[in-house]
């Protein structure tokens, strides 16, 4: 049985096994994914399926309805003591769907509900607009930037870090803007 993290309308997240490692790869290496991230290989992404590595998790976001994946996320800092978690690799394969936004709902609740964490961030090449607007409408806070950290096919980029904190979280909850009421499916 595969281990359900969190379900909301549409989708549930679970923990990805050795099974998930062809689809997570082929993910992180689709033209329109790898100008967005930076990949992992199959080495890297065995040692944490196989829980070689404690603090990570890679995770599968799947329809609830037909169990086809639909996403695919790498969750670092489990064993932080400052409870922070790191959310790399927010690739949702079926666009314009609704599933982002789920998918960042679930992924909030399963930080924040699930394991009771303080704060969860992320970052994000500057010029991702589509993801950056998401990140936002979710409930991310732009904290920084960092110039030119990376490099890219020879070119500097920069990623910008946006992050939530519980208390961010409670509020956008009494507001009506979380899981509870979210009608997802499209909506």
């Amino acid at each position: 049985m595969k281990e359900i993290l969190v379900e909301g309308p549409c989708l549930r997240l679970r923990r990805a096994g050795t099974e998930d490692l062809d689809y997570i790869l082929q993910l992180e290496y689709e033209p329109e994914n790898v100008k967005f991230i930076v990949p992992f290989d199959r080495d890297f992404h065995t040692k944490i399926l196989e829980g070689a590595v404690p603090e990570s998790m890679d995770v599968i976001a799947e329809e609830k309805a037909t169990g086809e994946r639909v996403g695919y996320f790498l969750i670092n800092g489990l064993k932080t003591d400052a409870h922070e978690m790191e959310w790399t690799h927010v690739v949702v394969q079926k666009k314009g769907m609704g599933y982002g936004h789920e998918a960042m709902k679930l992924l909030k609740k399963y930080c924040f509900d699930v394991k009771k964490f303080h704060r969860a961030w992320l970052d994000c090449k500057d010029y991702n607009a589509r993801a950056l607007h998401l990140y936002e409408s979710e409930g991310m806070q732009r904290e920084g930037l960092f110039r030119e950290t990376i490099i890219t096919n020879g070119v500097y980029e920069n990623l910008v870090v946006l992050a939530i904190l519980d208390r961010e979280y409670a509020a956008r909850k009494a507001e009506g803007k979380e899981l509870e009421a979210f009608s997802g499916c499209g909506g």
